[in-house]
């Protein structure tokens, strides 16, 4: 589970006192390759075992300001964040996640125990999420903004790699994880877990942990069903992707891909269907599925296919494509 301790400044070593080699000897300890790793890291590159010879590849980057706030998240929790939303994009292809490569770019006189954080946080992640995943390499700058940058690998295992394009009229729809709990969290956090002027603050976040511990994980260290890709490729699943930017404006994507409509179920999406269509960030996993399968668990049937391209509905009624964009109202704060 992650790790909720806020740092502290016992640490007083930064990146800048220590320098580039001496860094990477304090983090690399703190993370493993994984299983898939032939050589890890410590060379110019990894050397990765793939079982068919393909692989699937992602990447995402996580910079303080528009993603991640360093008042509201502790370096593990950032950690965390970042195997995880790298993982369900593996999943999403159906594919077993097996390393990742993470390039750090941090302030010289960031304190080294915040770079250590993260590197727990990544270890853990994985260790919970994606079981025999590990970090194999990466690289470390200087820079004014934190930035996280995280590529994924993942080993088909000999199936085929599931695409947004596969989706047919008639199969059924269905969804992996949570909605709608990342976007409470993070709206708790813009409303309480700031101070009088609007911006972030520790003590008032540490707060709303303990008033909404479950909320406020699915912001800052969500715990996605990764392992759900695997089981749905191996359904006959034909189309998924990672839900990140919100159930509606991800399905617009599938839909569109596919040529197809999707008709939501209302009751299937619970009480706040609003909600549960535009938050972002739960990182759950769409899939269409054959009519007739047995949608394997944790997987809930919440619609289905239908002859309309690119439309979106709610019980036959049109809806908007509503979700997150990386530059809506984005004001160029780091906060």
């Amino acid at each position: 589970m992650p790790d909720d301790r806020p740092s502290t400044d016992a640490d007083l070593e930064t990146i800048g006192s220590l320098g580039e080699q001496a860094v990477l000897a304090r983090i690399l300890p703190r993370l493993r390759p994984g299983d898939a790793a032939l050589l890890g890291a410590g060379d110019d590159a990894a050397v990765l075992a793939a079982s068919d010879g393909r692989f699937v590849v992602t990447c995402d980057m996580m910079i303080h300001g528009p993603d991640f706030r360093l008042a509201w998240s502790t370096p593990f929790e950032l950690g965390w964040k970042a195997a995880a939303t790298n993982l369900t994009d593996v999943a999403a292809m159906g594919a077993r996640p097996t390393a990742l490569v993470v390039a750090i770019a941090a302030p010289p006189g960031l304190a080294v125990g915040v770079l250590e954080g993260i590197a727990d946080g990544l270890r853990e992640g994985l260790a919970a999420l994606a079981p025999g995943a590990g970090v194999v390499g990466g690289d470390l700058s200087a820079s004014s903004v934190l930035t996280i940058a995280v590529t994924a690998f993942g080993d088909l295992e000999g199936r085929t790699p599931v695409t947004r394009s596969g989706a047919r009229v008639g199969d059924l729809v269905a969804h992996a994880g949570v909605r709608g709990e990342a976007a409470r969290g993070l709206a708790l956090l813009f409303a309480e877990g700031v101070d009088a002027s609007g911006e972030p603050d520790p003590e008032r976040t540490a707060a709303l942990r303990a008033r909404h511990p479950r909320l406020i994980a699915a912001q800052l260290a969500p715990a996605p069903p990764v392992g759900a890709g695997v089981a749905a490729a191996e359904a006959g699943a034909t189309a998924m992707l990672d839900v990140s930017d919100g159930l509606a404006r991800d399905a617009r994507r599938l839909a569109e891909a596919s040529g197809v409509g999707l008709d939501f179920d209302g009751a299937a999406l619970g009480a706040e269907v609003r909600l549960a269509l535009a938050g972002a960030e739960d990182h759950g996993l769409l899939a269409t599925f054959p009519a007739g399968t047995a949608v394997p668990a944790p997987f809930e049937v919440i619609g289905r296919v239908i002859d309309a391209p690119g439309e979106l509905r709610v019980d036959g009624g049109p809806i908007a494509a509503e979700g997150w964009d990386p530059y809506s109202g984005w004001d160029g704060r780091a906060g």
